[in-house]
């Protein structure tokens, strides 16, 4: 007999699923933007080189993605979340005129993967017992 789904599940599934979409093309665009001369200076700041402006645009264009498939929805969520971390982190300790207010928005966009990440546990619990077999 198939499992009976509420309402409110329903509805939380629906919303969770705008979430993931709306986020995941902020981060096609975020993404892209990396690859533009807009970061230059800013990865230049940083001091790692522009490799890693590149590495990061192409995790969080591959994070986009991810968000949108539903085996991996969850573990592509966790990924940004920690992507988002370490730019806040990088914002507060590498850039020379960052701070609080720039790291403001790498950390809504943790927040908001996390919560994604949370709803979609079950897939991230997936994918680790597929991995462990």
């Amino acid at each position: 007999m198939p499992e009976q789904t509420s309402t409110a599940a329903k509805i939380g599934n629906i919303v969770v699923w705008i979430l993931q979409i709306v986020l995941a093309v902020q981060f096609v665009m975020n993404g892209y933007a990396l690859f533009t001369d807009s970061f230059v200076a800013k990865f230049d700041d940083i001091g790692f080189g522009q490799w890693f402006r590149y590495f990061t645009g192409v995790l969080e264009i591959a994070t986009a993605i991810g968000l949108l498939i539903p085996p991996i929805c969850g573990l592509a969520a966790l990924g940004l979340a920690g992507i988002m971390a370490g730019a806040a982190l990088t914002e507060l300790t590498l850039v020379t005129n960052g701070g609080l207010d720039d790291a403001k928005m790498p950390l809504i966009f943790m927040v908001w993967a996390l919560v994604i990440a949370v709803y979609r546990r079950e897939q991230i619990f997936g994918v680790f017992k597929l991995v462990r077999k």
